[in-house]
């Protein structure tokens, strides 16, 4: 569903990503491990079409990104770090904006479905996104990824800034989502919750992914261990 074969972007002289190869296929987490400046997020853009490769090819769902950008972004979610939101407006008036402008359904009955799916609790439908948590923020851009039928989706640094409970609601719901089929390629530096939301896990250092594993081959000591190892230290 998500493909990059030598995948390779450089500003100038510097290699921001540098000969990437990477398959993520339905129902797939795969999480891009490293220090700020690794590569990750020069990743995502890549697949969103924001950036033009150097060299290499990003598919999604077979689509080249670089050739049809909006072909291939029909086809995923994207969800930054910091979701913007109409503060303003409620988590259902948001999530009907949106789904408006990405011409998927608008009707109460289903976008309130997918704001419940998504794990938003009901009483907040109707309330102001300015009150809402960061939590709360992911789950209205989470429901449009599922009123889009999208069937990949990216993450930029999501569980920065959540607390304990909202980091496991959070895992909870990619589970979800990998259960529901969707490829999800997530791009975090956080070594102490990427076990509870990864298939597998690639460590990325100086633009280079270095070494891949199944997230269920290590325990979260032998997780650290292998980040120190590749990054020595780096943060």
């Amino acid at each position: 569903m998500l493909q990059a074969t030598q995948l390779s972007k450089r500003f100038g002289d510097h290699p921001a990503l540098d000969a990437l190869t990477l398959s993520i296929a339905p129902g797939e987490v795969f999480c891009l491990l490293g220090p700020n400046g690794a590569g990750k997020t020069t990743t995502i853009n890549l697949f969103l079409g924001f950036l033009a490769p150097t060299q290499g090819l990003a598919r999604v769902d077979g689509q080249d990104v670089a050739a049809d950008p909006d072909a291939a972004r029909a086809r995923l979610s994207y969800l930054p770090e910091q979701v913007a939101l109409y503060p303003h407006l409620s988590g259902l008036e948001n999530l009907r904006f949106f789904a408006g402008v990405s011409g998927a359904a608008t009707d109460a009955p289903t976008l309130r479905q997918c704001l419940a799916d998504a794990g938003l609790q009901r009483d907040a439908f109707d309330r102001r996104v300015s009150g809402y948590s960061k939590g709360m923020r992911q789950k209205v851009a989470v429901a449009l990824a599922l009123l889009r039928a999208s069937k990949a989706l990216l993450l930029d640094e999501p569980t920065s800034g959540l607390d304990p409970q909202a980091s496991r609601e959070f895992a909870g719901l990619i589970g979800r989502l990998r259960e529901r089929g969707l490829a999800v390629l997530m791009a975090t530096h956080d070594l102490i919750h990427v076990k509870d939301v990864a298939t597998r896990i690639g460590i990325m250092k100086a633009g280079r992914l270095v070494t891949e594993f199944a997230a269920a081959d290590v325990s979260h000591e032998q997780l650290q261990q292998a980040y120190l190892d590749q990054i020595g230290g780096a943060a």
